[in-house]
């Protein structure tokens, strides 16, 4: 499933919610130690900072060698699994699907764990623009926010773990973390990022769980349901920070690795900052970038903007024989023709789509990718069929209400 689907670019941010994101990178100081409490043990960690750059490893030693996860555990209110995970496809190791899903998930986990290390340090450190909205209390809000770095922590331990013991051959060794951008400058921009990633990471883990079971490496799928709902449960918190609706939608959009790889390196990843045993993912080339310039973007039907940056490896002759294909919750695929499509000039072109959030009952996640007006989509087509067929994507748009 994961190896046979084309990426987006690794490029610029390609999201778009309901209220507005920043453009600049936050700052914050060169390192900073939880407090200790009944409840919040403490542990080192800290942010490095090389200009806008965040850069591993913390102070405690993450992610190549934690030096005390007892610690980690405590304020992540639980442990690492100690449980042996079968039956697996093979004795003689797992399918090549799964280690791709492994190698993506411990990718995925060292983006979060930097995010919210330097929005910890940023709300700590009492930086210009992360002052807490007012009704809330900021104990609740560190206390949870200390909890979620520490279990991000954890999640990132566990995959590559998982990777060192399931990986006969040693293909990759641990995926060791980039350095990141990570562009919000306030408070209420880094919660409704956060929003937006998790949602990502929600409908990924449900191609997840399929490609596993699909592999027959069933052993493994427990242990990733737990996180969703885990992950569920840190959405709920970040949508309530946001004066929304606890729960988006009754079933959450579906997403696939070849769109949440890519829409990773657009929101966090410096380029070129990667270890070398990224390129081992198992996965193709990359697309072109694909963005929503509607921001804010409000209720009801309505036609959008899109931007899209032709890459090295994806070029298209006329934008007008491509369509915009949308995907929301569990449901078929929405396709929508492109219109009033211009020249910005040095591969960058905008047009126009229509978006039928109020007759579709589009909220949360919905993701969009361009694809060839010859490709059709029918009653059997899955989000992995859009990933396939795209030339430009994933664009993340996000309905708060």
């Amino acid at each position: 499933m994961y190896t046979s689907i084309a990426l987006a670019a690794l490029a610029a941010s390609a999201f778009v919610s309901a209220a507005p994101y920043g453009t600049q990178t936050s700052s914050c100081s060169d390192k900073w130690h939880s407090s200790t409490s009944a409840s919040s043990a403490s542990f080192p960690t800290a942010v490095k900072v090389d200009g806008d750059k965040f850069a591993y490893p913390l102070l405690n030693g993450f992610p190549a060698a934690v030096r005390d996860v007892v610690s980690v555990e405590q304020v992540a209110g639980g442990t690492l699994s100690n449980a042996t995970a079968s039956p697996l496809s093979s004795p003689n190791g797992v399918a090549d699907t799964t280690l791709t899903v492994l190698r993506l998930i411990a990718f995925n986990e060292s983006s979060e764990v930097a995010f919210f290390t330097e929005l910890l340090a940023n709300i700590t450190n009492n930086v210009p623009g992360y002052d807490i909205p007012a009704g809330i209390d900021r104990d609740y809000i560190l206390a949870g926010f200390k909890a979620i770095q520490a279990q991000e922590e954890l999640h990132a331990l566990n995959a590559n773990g998982a990777l060192a013991r399931l990986d006969k051959n040693n293909i990759t060794g641990p995926i060791q973390p980039c350095e990141y951008n990570l562009p919000v400058s306030t408070f209420d921009e880094a919660v409704n990022l956060a929003n937006t990633f998790t949602d990502v990471v929600l409908g990924t883990l449900q191609d997840a769980a399929t490609a596993l079971g699909a592999d027959g490496d069933i052993g493994l799928i427990r242990g990733i349901a737990s996180v969703i709902g885990q992950e569920g449960q840190q959405d709920g918190f970040f949508r309530f920070l946001q004066d929304r609706t606890p729960s988006a939608q009754p079933f959450l959009t579906a997403s696939a690795g070849p769109f949440a790889f890519p829409a990773l390196n657009q929101m966090f990843v410096v380029p070129g900052s990667c270890p070398q045993n990224i390129n081992s993912f198992g996965l193709p080339p990359v697309l072109g970038f694909l963005a929503v310039q509607n921001n804010p973007l409000g209720l009801g039907d309505q036609v959008l903007t899109f931007q899209a940056v032709q890459s090295p490896s994806y070029q298209v002759s006329s934008f007008s024989d491509l369509q915009i294909v949308y995907v929301s919750g569990q449901n078929l695929p929405v396709v929508e023709p492109v219109t009033n499509v211009r020249s910005m000039g040095n591969g960058i072109w905008e047009f126009d789509a229509f978006f039928p959030q109020q007759t579709d009952i589009m909220h949360g996640l919905t993701i969009a990718a361009l694809t060839s007006k010859a490709d059709t989509f029918n009653s059997t087509s899955t989000v992995d069929d859009v990933a396939k067929a795209a030339l430009f994507g994933p664009g993340l748009i996000e309905i708060l209400r």
